[in-house]
């Protein structure tokens, strides 16, 4: 008897030990699928260039078409959106501009020149606001912003901008403002980290797993608002979209997107070398605007509203903006609201 006893209490320790082993190995396993992609881009500028087309909005509200993916923000979206207003906050996303700053070939800082008349007690200026420019402030791209293969938009050509009357495109279409859902995709409070790291790609997988754990889903006509944080330096952090992403947009017929990432959806076997019109450059930016249609809010600052909606444990809101009326404009400062 003194054997087979012996041999039980072998036999389960062995079973308690492959239990220990499995149980370590699965959590190292769940751990493994939950950690972020390696920050590649594994899209290639063929693919890139066959979504261009494949995922295009071209043409689908006729030839004439200006607003582009607004058109899928209608009175019935804008019911939905107003019908989210609970509590009456509102919070900003927009940064302060900031004067001054350097000049480069493509970038012009934001001046603002102060007349100040005493002999009547007032005060006046003038400012000179490139709206792509440096001056740290938020902006929206209008469809003109970026053109790709001489194209702008549903099929408007490159050479269709003057410097007198700027572009049909332009900014001025959205006299009307944009009113919708804005969903915030916090990728760092996923992540549970302060920030994304400088370089790190945002993957489609990351999108459905903050809307899994949010209880939100990004829907046609919404506004995608992502977050990838603020280091303590106040600077970007330098991450963003992976390019792989993309067909998401055209899967969710998403209205007008933003936030405060940067464009780093490089393209692989890419220099960045040559002509610019090339997907290397920006290819999240002209996928978006030129493709899709689709204005992008540029610049945001997400810090505030991912406190409030963290705070109210929601993270869908009320989405307003209404840029200035500038006449063939590419673009305008904007402070759009997020009210909850």
């Amino acid at each position: 008897m003194k054997p087979i006893v012996h041999h039980r209490v072998l036999l389960t320790a062995l079973a308690t030990a492959l239990t220990v082993v499995a149980f370590v190995s699965g959590g190292t396993q769940a751990q493994q699928a939950t950690a972020p992609k390696p920050s590649v881009n594994k899209v290639t500028e063929a693919q890139l260039d066959k979504w261009m087309q494949e995922l295009s909005n071209w043409g689908r509200w006729g030839k004439d078409d200006v607003l582009g993916a607004l058109n899928t923000i209608t009175p019935a979206k804008r019911r939905e959106a107003a019908a989210l207003v609970r509590t009456g906050e509102t919070v900003s996303l927009s940064h302060d501009l900031k004067v001054g700053g350097e000049q480069t070939e493509y970038v012009l800082p934001f001046f603002l020149r102060m007349r100040i008349v005493p002999e009547r007690q007032v005060v006046r200026d003038r400012q000179d606001i490139d709206p792509h420019g440096n001056g740290g402030g938020s902006h929206i791209d209008a469809l003109c912003h970026m053109a790709y293969k001489g194209k702008f938009y549903n099929d408007v050509p490159y050479e269709s901008v003057t410097a007198e009357k700027g572009c049909t495109l332009g900014i001025h279409n959205l006299k009307d403002g944009v009113v919708t859902r804005g969903v915030l995709i916090d990728i760092p409070r996923l992540r549970n980290v302060a920030y994304l790291e400088a370089g790190t790609h945002v993957f489609r997988e990351d999108i459905e797993a903050w809307e899994k754990q949010a209880g939100v889903k990004v829907g046609p006509g919404d506004a995608l608002l992502l977050r990838v944080g603020k280091p303590a330096s106040g600077a970007r952090s330098g991450s963003g979209y992976d390019a792989s992403f993309l067909p998401f947009l055209k899967d969710r017929d998403v209205g007008i997107m933003g936030g405060d990432a940067a464009d780093v959806g490089v393209v692989q076997g890419c220099t960045n070398t040559g002509p610019v019109p090339t997907m290397c450059w920006n290819a999240i930016h002209k996928f978006v605007l030129v493709a899709r249609g689709m204005h992008l809010f540029d610049g945001l600052d997400m810090e505030a509203v991912a406190a409030t909606a963290a705070k109210l444990k929601r993270w869908e809101f009320m989405f307003v903006a209404a840029p200035i009326r500038v006449p063939g404009g590419s673009g305008a400062p904007v402070n759009p609201l997020a009210i909850f």
